[in-house]
C-alpha cells in the first residue's frame, strides 16, 4: 500500500487549507481504532475530515459521513469533551519537510488557539494526539510507554515533543547542480537508493517518479549517468520543488496507485481529498475482505466438520437401532433352549426357529442364561427408544448441515474485492451468522438496519433482468419482499446456492432463451459450479415458501417444473 508522503500531505493540507478553514466542529466520530472523523461546517458546506493513524493507511483527507452506530471509543468521547464547540481556525504543517499536521482550535477565528490536534503520519509510528494550549498532552490516539520506546515516549500529561528529525539533508530550490549531484554520487550505489538516502522528505513513489520522468531508472547505478541524465534529473527534481512551493498539484491514478504531481497519470481525479478517500478505502476494505472471507470460511468448515462427526454418530447408532430385532430373536431363542446354556460359556450356537440356520448368541460368563437373555431383551428395548429419539436429532443435525452449505456457497461465491458492495455481503454474512450463534460478536443497536439492497444483476437475451441474491439475507429479501407475481424463481435443485429471480413486467412471457440464462445463473450461483449440467427448478414466487423457524435464506417450494442449467454459459 502505497503510504501518504510529504509531497501528498502537502497537497491534501493546501486542499483543506483553502476550502476549510476556518469551520466549526461539530461533531466528532471514532470509526474505529485507528480513524476518527470531525464534522465541519463552514459557511458555504459541511463535511467529514477523516484522520487516521492506522500504520499501513495514516492519512487526512475528507470522506464520506460514518454509520449511523454508537461510538464507544474512550479517544472520541475526550475529544468530544474538549473541543466541543470550538473552531479550526488554522491547520499547518508542525515542521518543514515533517509530516507532522497541526490542527489549531479556539473559541473563534482570528483567537490564539486553546487546543491543538497533532496528526502524526509517519508510517507504522502514526499517531494523534491532543494538547492545550501550552502543548501539554490531554489525550492520545496510541500511547508510547517508556517499555515500549525507549527514544520517544508520548502519555498524557506530559509536554508534548515532535517526532525525531530525520538525519538527511533538507531539498532546496538554492542548491545548486553540482553540489546535489555531489550528494548523491559520493557513494556508489542506485539511483533510487541515493536519492532517499541523502535527502528528507522523498518516499519510493516520488523518487521513482522524479527518476522515470528523467528517463531513467531506479535501479541505474549513480556513477554510470552521463552529464545529460544528471542535467535531465536535476531538472526534474527543480520542477517537483516549483510544485511544492507553488501547491500546483495534478492529483491522478497510475498504475501502480496514485500520484498529486501529475506524472505518469492514467487517469487525472478531481481533488487530492477524492483521490486519498477512494485510495485508501478501498485498500483497507481489500485488507478486510480477505481477512472476514478467511475467517467466516475457517469458522464455518470447523462447524461443518463437527456436524458431519456427529450426523455419522447418529447414523450409525440408527443402524444399531436396525438390529433392535435381532437382540430380541436371540433372547427368545436362549430361552427357548435354556437347558443347552453352561456355565462359563462366551457364545453358544442355536437353530433359527423358521430356518434351522445356526445363530450365534455372545454371552456374558458371569451371568446366568436367563440373565444373558434378560439382557439381549434390554437391548431389544433400548434399541427401539433410540431410534425414537435420535431421528428427529439427526434430522435437526441434517437441516443445519444444509443450512451451513448455502452459507459456504454464499462465501464461496464472493471470491474477490471489486465493489463496496462485495464486503457490504460478507459483513452481512457475519452479522448473520453471529445472530444464529455461530459467532460471538459484539452487537450494536443501529438507527439505519437496513443497509442498501445491492445484488448481482444481469440481462437475458431479450433485456429482462436477472437478479442474484449474494447471501441468505439477500436471498431472503429477493424471494419474499421483491419478487412480484409475474417474476420466475431459480434454484439449483437438491444443493445449496443462490436465489434468483427473472424481472418479468407483467403480461410478459420469456422466450426460451431468457428461461436458459436464468437457469444458467442460478446453476453459476451453486455449490454445482463446476457441472456442466445442473438440474435447476423454475417455479413462481407464490409457490415458494418458509418453513415455521427456518434459517435464513432456508425454502421449500411445489408446482416446479426442471430446467437445465450450464454454468460454462454463465459469463460474469
Amino acid at each position: 500500500m502505497q503510504p501518504v508522503d510529504f509531497t501528498t500531505l502537502v497537497a491534501a493540507c493546501r486542499d483543506l487549507q483553502q476550502q476549510w478553514i476556518p469551520a466549526r466542529l461539530e461533531q466528532v466520530y471514532q470509526r474505529d481504532r485507528h480513524t476518527i472523523a470531525l464534522a465541519l461546517r463552514t459557511l458555504k458546506q459541511r463535511g467529514w475530515l477523516t484522520i487516521s493513524w492506522h500504520p499501513q493507511a495514516a492519512r487526512i483527507c475528507l470522506g464520506e459521513a460514518p454509520p449511523r452506530t454508537p461510538d464507544t471509543f474512550t479517544f472520541s468521547e475526550q475529544l468530544r469533551h474538549q473541543l466541543n464547540g470550538f473552531a479550526l481556525t488554522a491547520l499547518e504543517l508542525a515542521a518543514p519537510w515533517e509530516r507532522v499536521v497541526d490542527l489549531q482550535f479556539a473559541q473563534r477565528p482570528g483567537e490564539s488557539p486553546a487546543w491543538h490536534l497533532y496528526i502524526e503520519i509517519i508510517g507504522k509510528y502514526s499517531n494523534v494526539i491532543l494538547t492545550d494550549a501550552k502543548k501539554q498532552i490531554v489525550t492520545v490516539g496510541h500511547q508510547v510507554t517508556a517499555a515500549q520506546s525507549s527514544i520517544r515516549t508520548v502519555e498524557t500529561g506530559q509536554p508534548y515533543q515532535l517526532p525525531p528529525a530525520l538525519t538527511a539533508t533538507a531539498p532546496s530550490r538554492t542548491e545548486s547542480q553540482s553540489r546535489w549531484q555531489e550528494r548523491i554520487s559520493l557513494i556508489p550505489g542506485t539511483l533510487q537508493r541515493q536519492l532517499l538516502q541523502n535527502y528528507r522528505g522523498l518516499s519510493p513513489a516520488v523518487a521513482r517518479s522524479l527518476i522515470a520522468k528523467a528517463n531513467l531508472t531506479s535501479e541505474q547505478v549513480t556513477g554510470s549517468l552521463t552529464n545529460a541524465d544528471w542535467q535531465r534529473l536535476f531538472s526534474a527534481w527543480q520542477e517537483w520543488l516549483k510544485l511544492l512551493e507553488a501547491g500546483e498539484f495534478q492529483p491522478a491514478w497510475t498504475k501502480t496507485g496514485y500520484t498529486v504531481l501529475g506524472w505518469d497519470a492514467q487517469e487525472s481525479v478531481t481533488s487530492v481529498q477524492l483521490l486519498l478517500e477512494h485510495y485508501y478505502g478501498d485498500r483497507l476494505n481489500q485488507q478486510e475482505f480477505q481477512q472476514l472471507r478467511e475467517q467466516l470460511g475457517q469458522k464455518i468448515r470447523n462447524c461443518l466438520n463437527k456436524l458431519h462427526i456427529k450426523a455419522a454418530n447418529f447414523q450409525q447408532r440408527l443402524r444399531e437401532s436396525d438390529n433392535a430385532d435381532e437382540s430380541r430373536q436371540q433372547a427368545d431363542l436362549l430361552m427357548a433352549y435354556l437347558q443347552q446354556a453352561k456355565p462359563g460359556m462366551t457364545e453358544i450356537s442355536l437353530p433359527d426357529f423358521e430356518t434351522a440356520v445356526p445363530v450365534t448368541i455372545p454371552l456374558n460368563p458371569e451371568k446366568s442364561a436367563v440373565q444373558n437373555a434378560q439382557a439381549l431383551y434390554k437391548r431389544h428395548q433400548k434399541l427401539k427408544r433410540s431410534r425414537t429419539a435420535i431421528e428427529p436429532l439427526l434430522q435437526e443435525v441434517s437441516d443445519e448441515i444444509a443450512y451451513l452449505e448455502q452459507v459456504e456457497a454464499s462465501i464461496s461465491q464472493i471470491e474477490n474485492y471489486n465493489y463496496s458492495a462485495d464486503l457490504q455481503a460478507l459483513r452481512e454474512i457475519r452479522e448473520e451468522l453471529r445472530i444464529q450463534g455461530y459467532l460471538k460478536l459484539p452487537s450494536y443497536p443501529s438507527r439505519n438496519q437496513e443497509t442498501e439492497f445491492q445484488p448481482h444483476r444481469y440481462h437475458t437475451p431479450s433485456g429482462f433482468e436477472v437478479w442474484v441474491g449474494r447471501n441468505n439475507r439477500q436471498n431472503d429479501q429477493l424471494t419474499f419482499r421483491l419478487a412480484s407475481d409475474h417474476d420466475l424463481w431459480f434454484h439449483v435443485q437438491e444443493n445449496a446456492g443462490s436465489h434468483v429471480l427473472l424481472r418479468l413486467p407483467a403480461g410478459t412471457v420469456p422466450e426460451t432463451a431468457d428461461l436458459q440464462c436464468a437457469a444458467d445463473w442460478a446453476a453459476y450461483y451453486s455449490r454445482a459450479r463446476q457441472g456442466d449440467h445442473v438440474p435447476v427448478v423454475c417455479v413462481e414466487p407464490k409457490y415458494v415458501y418458509k418453513p415455521k423457524g427456518a434459517k435464513p435464506g432456508m425454502v421449500v417450494y411445489k408446482r416446479e417444473r426442471l430446467l437445465w442449467g450450464r454454468p460454462p454459459a454463465a459469463t460474469v
